[in-house]
């Protein structure tokens, strides 16, 4: 929505130096047709504090900030990997989600963190990526096309909706502007083939362990490993059995085995 009330956006740079982060706030407002920054947009370099400082410093500029401009719109964390010794540790990675959801409510306001993973299908590895995914209400991936002067924007996860039925955005340098910009969707074709391989993944994980599934079981192991509700998870089933992906047992049709 957009910030009709002047309340504070801030953005913080666990990654680059000042003057990377510099260049990154010019480019941003070329995009945004301005001439100088709003005064309620604030911009942090953390680079410069050690992993549990990033933390506190966050939390810390949030307060002072929500009561100076009576509200936080918007928080931009880039990238949340920075505020942990390592996004493998069970422990640090479940601590500074929980601290970022607990923000996010206190303050009522979105906070969107960059996690530098290469996704697999639905779901993110290690600890940081899947308590991120557990805890997001969306997650976009923006990964490589086939064609390497494109990214392709896609949704992972969205809240109470299939992230398969997202359209595929398509961005690509613009040397004339300097920027990356917004060259229109992917085809259905490609929407479809990417449904049908995230499908496939998703029917892998299932089956990792067992041969026969009974429809509620999957649907945890579903919700489990996306973190979509229970209703998307059953919207999958029913999209890879009519894609021939799994199938219900002819021996016992209580239970769904893998198709051809």
């Amino acid at each position: 929505m957009p910030n009709t009330n002047g309340k504070a956006v801030l953005l913080y740079d666990t990654e680059q130096s000042e003057l990377q982060l510099y260049k990154n706030i010019s480019n941003l407002l070329r995009r945004a047709k301005r001439d100088k920054l709003p005064e309620e947009f604030k911009s942090f370099s953390l680079t410069a504090l050690s992993r549990k400082e990033r933390l506190k410093a966050i939390v810390q500029s949030m307060d002072r900030y929500y009561y100076e401009f009576e509200g936080i719109h918007l928080v931009v964390i880039d990238g949340i990997a920075d505020l942990v010794r390592c996004a493998n540790d069970e422990g640090e990675s479940v601590a500074v989600v929980e601290e970022l959801y607990r923000l996010a409510g206190i303050y009522n306001t979105c906070i969107v963190c960059v996690l530098h993973y290469v996704p697999n299908g639905l779901k993110l590895r290690g600890h940081l990526g899947s308590e991120v995914q557990r805890k997001a209400a969306t997650i976009i991936s923006i990964e490589k096309d086939k064609d390497p002067a494109i990214s392709v924007v896609k949704a992972l996860k969205v809240r109470d909706g299939s992230a398969l039925d997202v359209p595929l955005m398509q961005f690509s340098w613009n040397k004339s502007l300097a920027m990356h910009t917004y060259i229109g969707n992917k085809s259905e074709k490609a929407r479809v083939q990417r449904k049908r391989h995230d499908l496939r993944e998703l029917c892998e994980d299932l089956f990792v362990d067992q041969s026969h599934i009974i429809f509620g079981d999957m649907c945890k192991i579903i919700q489990s490993i996306t973190s979509v509700s229970e209703r998307t998870a059953a919207d999958y089933i029913k999209d890879m059995v009519t894609e021939g992906i799994i199938a219900k047992d002819i021996h016992n049709t209580k239970f769904y085995v893998k198709g051809l």
